[in-house]
């Protein structure tokens, strides 16, 4: 059943007991960040380089939904090779992810072709509720849907943890 879309922090702030976020995509929209890194900026070095306020309020959001005993993981399907974007997130996924509690897995997407997978990236709240995301072609946010339907949530959640099982831990996955 689609349902109108929370507020997403208001979402991951209601997580019980876990918040899983599927990638899929070899690039997202322009990034400041990304930009930077482009530029040779040393973005994965807190001491080297000040993230922008919306990169402070995730950091804020990440820790207290996993101080709250919230289990984080993100698993992100790639190309391989990968793109300069995910060559990007890989290089700020420790401090952007996994410092702040998050835990992350790398798939390439060759090891993925037997899964039966989602349309959409999407985030899934407590094996409950799914917030898909959609993005156009070259990335730019297109708009999401909220879906509780049992038997939706049961797809997300098998192809989840399909995912999860193959994909590689961040700190072994080498772009």
């Amino acid at each position: 059943m689609t349902q109108s879309v929370p507020d997403f922090a208001a979402l991951l702030r209601s997580a019980e007991h876990s918040a899983c976020h599927l990638e899929m995509r070899d690039s997202y929209m322009d990034d400041p960040v990304f930009a930077d890194w482009r530029a040779g900026k040393p973005v994965d070095r807190p001491e080297a380089y000040q993230l922008p306020h919306e990169y402070q309020e995730w950091a804020s959001l990440v820790r207290e939904t996993v101080a709250r005993g919230v289990v984080m993981r993100r698993a992100r399907i790639v190309s391989e090779p990968v793109t300069d974007y995910i060559r990007w997130e890989h290089a700020i996924t420790e401090r952007h992810n996994v410092a702040l509690g998050e835990r992350v897995r790398w798939l390439p997407r060759r090891l993925a072709s037997d899964l039966a997978l989602p349309g959409n990236d999407l985030w899934l709240i407590d094996e409950r509720r799914v917030l898909f995301h959609w993005f156009t072609g070259d990335g730019e946010w297109a708009g999401h849907e909220f879906n509780e339907d049992p038997a939706t949530v049961k797809m997300v959640t098998t192809a989840f943890e399909a995912v999860w099982d193959r994909g590689i831990p961040h700190s072994e996955y080498v772009t």
